[in-house]
């Protein structure tokens, strides 16, 4: 019997309500309360820059983001800056590490880039990862970014985690948010996505639930799916 993961796809959500709600059940699982939770969604046009806080790598004024409808937060995740729109899936783990005797920071990074990397195999695509990066390739392409917090427990041993993936499902969707910026501080390569990859069209919430098994695969829960109030507000 594994431990109970609730899991929830939310098809749009603002990405201060799922902040918000991350640091909220973050609070629950280090008092003990609540399941451990995966967050499935989609975010409206959005950037967050992480604690590598490199605001050169925004290449548009606060004029044109609020033009093109375009939010921006600087976060608490690892990482420089990222886009979250349409079309991409972002999945947001909420669980304990280090309750046993297993605790892994580096491995639990690995292990959220190897259940994209798996499922991309079933898919037929062949991808990795790139040395000196995070964050799972296609060659020279990165398909999903990797940014996680790793919040230390005040009433328990170990870490919970927060944030997590952004895994490009829709075709030019690097054509859209990620031209405002240098996607993860990296000039040299570029960013793609599943449907632009295969030539096939997808849906992000069929992903969402086909990916599920994945994840479960990797990090050994039992999966209960949950409904958004649920999810969020529990």
């Amino acid at each position: 019997m594994h431990k109970p993961l609730d899991v929830a796809y939310i098809p749009m959500l603002e990405y201060e309500e799922a902040w918000n709600s991350q640091k909220s059940i973050v609070q629950q699982l280090d008092e003990g309360e609540g399941n451990e939770r995966l967050l499935l969604l989609q975010h409206p046009p959005t950037y967050t820059i992480g604690s590598q806080n490199h605001p050169e790598h925004l290449l548009l004024s606060q004029e044109q983001l609020r033009e093109q409808g375009i939010s921006l937060f600087q976060i608490d995740r690892g990482g420089d800056i990222t886009y979250h729109g349409p079309g991409q899936l972002v999945g947001y783990p909420l669980i304990v590490l280090g309750r046993d005797e297993d605790l892994d920071l580096h491995g639990y990074l690995r292990k959220l880039e190897q259940v994209i990397i798996d499922y991309l195999a079933d898919q037929g695509v062949e991808a990795g990862r790139k040395e000196g990066y995070t964050g799972v390739w296609i060659g020279d392409l990165k398909i999903a970014a990797i940014g996680v917090k790793f919040n230390r427990c005040k009433r328990r041993r170990g870490f919970v985690t927060s944030h997590g993936f952004a895994f490009n499902i829709a075709s030019g969707i690097q054509h859209e948010g990620f031209q405002g910026i240098v996607p993860c501080g990296i000039q040299q390569y570029g960013v793609t996505s599943l449907e632009d990859i295969t030539g096939k069209a997808f849906s992000v919430e069929l992903v969402a639930k086909e990916i599920v098994s994945y994840f479960s695969r990797h990090f050994s829960y039992d999966i209960r799916w949950v409904d958004e109030k649920e999810a969020l507000h529990r």
